[in-house]
């Protein structure tokens, strides 16, 4: 699987592999994620984009990662699902991790390929967010997404994890 820079030219493709991903949540009761709309091509725009290219070449799964608080903080990562379970998730958040530097990111606590799926990734619930992650989780109960079922996690540089 080849993980490039995402082109200009694919960001509204990029928004169809997210509707397509939150399709699932309709199954485990949270219709309204997988009816939330994309990240807006702007916001697509403002953060490192990464893709992940299938077979015939078009890309089949993304990660946005931008820097929050001296991390490497993923606001995005979405796969299609005719391409999920394959370890193209895992792939491209194994590619946007930089030596030294911990990876952070917000998600469903119980969701099964959310919060246990980051876990056996090795990322760890954060008990007392950083001021940015403060801030994201703020934005996302304003925008409807309930903290109760909210969690911040970190993934630390390999040689703190040890």
């Amino acid at each position: 699987m080849l993980i490039r820079l995402a082109q200009p030219a694919e960001l509204p493709y990029l928004q169809e592999i997210e509707n397509a991903s939150g399709e699932p949540f309709r199954e485990v009761g949270l219709p309204e994620i997988a009816d939330d709309a994309p990240m807006s091509l702007e916001a697509l725009a403002e953060h490192e984009v990464w893709v992940a290219v299938g077979e015939h070449g078009v890309p089949v799964a993304f990660i946005a990662v931008g820097p929050v608080d001296g991390a490497t903080h993923i606001h995005q990562v979405s796969v299609h699902p005719s391409c999920a379970r394959q370890g193209i998730g895992a792939a491209l958040i194994e590619h946007v991790t930089r030596p030294g530097r911990a990876v952070t990111l917000t998600t469903f606590r119980d969701v099964p390929w959310n919060g246990p799926y980051y876990e056996r990734l090795g990322f760890r619930v954060v008990t007392e967010p950083s001021p940015g992650l403060a801030a994201i989780m703020r934005e996302e109960a304003s925008r409807g997404l309930d903290p109760a079922t909210r969690v911040a996690m970190v993934l630390l540089p390999a040689q703190e994890r040890a």
